[in-house]
């Protein structure tokens, strides 16, 4: 028996970076004594959702891995709680930039990072002018409390990313995010169940625990505004949700799963036996040629 309790968080972001952080490391501590072994915190928690516009002036928010304040002190909270801590970031590495991730072990050891793969653009979505796409390719990470593989927001619509963490030893799967409603000129679009479904789906095919992070609140841009719809959770193994918040609710929902008992139902489910490989190459280029 391996119990693992995987912590959803979602809050709402304003300009102040050092009260963001702050607000994130309440509800860490909070979900750590409540008996969380595995927090996620939502996509870019240090500030506001800055790709709504094109501006120069927002790559002063990136910083570097090596030395990076941010991920140092999340470690620092991730040691003195016990807990599984993965760290969203705007990474500045030379001239590139990415949307990355840091994950930090319970001990305080920072295991490597992720860059973002999947960049969207669109209105209220910009990230393609900030982010390059990543170049780390899908990652899993062996921690005290098991093998966790992160995806980041748009990262979480691509059924071969879930998948390819899951080929490579994931025992859960990791989304923070920030989504909401979509600006003009996109036609009017509440896309929370969507959103909800397609991960749930990952979770239903892989067999595996997941666990998704959304931000609350309204941020307003040069150009418009969006609504984030929260409703994080956290899916079982056969896709249902066993822990989710609402739409505007600040706070932390706790699921807990045996992962050794969830390991036996994915060998039984017969899923990866049954799988073909060599009748996918359609997926291994972008019109289907293989």
């Amino acid at each position: 028996m391996r119990n693992v309790t995987f912590a959803v968080t979602q809050f709402a972001c304003s300009r102040n970076r050092r009260a963001n952080v702050a607000k994130a490391k309440e509800l860490v501590r909070a979900a750590a004594a409540k008996g969380a072994n595995v927090i996620l915190l939502q996509e870019l928690f240090e500030t506001p959702y800055f790709c709504q516009d094109q501006s120069p002036e927002h790559f002063k928010l990136a910083a570097p891995f090596a030395g990076n304040p941010l991920i140092a002190e999340m470690a620092e909270l991730a040691k003195s709680q016990g807990v599984v801590l993965p760290v969203s970031f705007f990474e500045k590495a030379g001239h590139a930039y990415f949307n990355s991730l840091a994950m930090v072990d319970a001990d305080g050891k920072i295991l490597e990072l992720y860059r973002k793969s999947h960049i969207p653009a669109g209105p209220g979505y910009q990230e393609k002018y900030y982010f390059t796409p990543g170049d780390t390719g899908f990652r899993v990470w062996r921690t005290r409390f098991g093998a966790f593989g992160v995806g980041i927001c748009w990262d979480q619509w691509f059924p071969e990313a879930a998948r390819a963490m899951a080929l490579t030893g994931a025992e859960a799967l990791l989304y923070p995010t920030a989504i909401g409603s979509e600006p003009p000129p996109a036609p009017p679009l509440d896309s929370r169940d969507q959103w909800r479904r397609v991960m749930q789906g990952h979770a239903a095919a892989n067999c595996l625990p997941l666990v998704a992070s959304n931000r609350i609140g309204v941020e307003k841009g040069r150009a418009g505004e969006i609504t984030f719809y929260g409703s994080s959770f956290v899916a079982d193994a056969t896709g249902a949700i066993a822990a989710e918040l609402g739409r505007g609710e600040e706070g932390f929902a706790l699921a807990a799963f045996d992962l050794d008992d969830v390991a036996r139902q994915r060998v039984s489910w017969g899923l990866f036996r049954d799988r073909r490989p060599e009748l996918y190459g359609a997926l291994t280029s972008h019109d289907g040629g293989g």
